[in-house]
């Protein structure tokens, strides 16, 4: 469970910063910070951090929805809402990586 944890997790800050470049000047903008620039020496590295970033989202898949092996008394494997809960988690990261790593698409829409 922690393991699923850590990669969702993973998975969505690796977004965040795949998509740096581009949603950094607009919150600096929003928050009426200048030097917004400085988000864009991410762009080199966003390819290399979408990579990463769908790469944890596919383990993260993988460790929510492997075939249970035999399920011991008190594992998670036997509690159905802790199966659930992880579900919803996956989903909801899935969402959020998806909506951040099309930003750059969708930001001319918002201005």
């Amino acid at each position: 469970m922690k393991t699923r944890s850590a990669v969702l997790v993973g998975s969505v800050l690796s977004s965040v910063l795949a998509s740096a470049c581009c949603i950094g000047p607009v919150v600096f903008v929003l928050l009426g910070f200048s030097g917004a620039a400085a988000a864009l020496r991410f762009e080199p590295f966003r390819p290399y951090l979408l990579a990463v970033t769908y790469g944890l989202l596919a383990g993260g898949s993988y460790l929510t929805y492997r075939p249970a092996a035999e399920c011991a008394p008190g594992v998670a494997c036997e509690m159905p809402g802790a199966n659930r809960a992880s579900k919803v988690l996956l989903w909801l990261s899935a969402v959020a990586v998806m909506v951040v790593t099309a930003f750059p698409w969708y930001s001319i829409y918002l201005f």
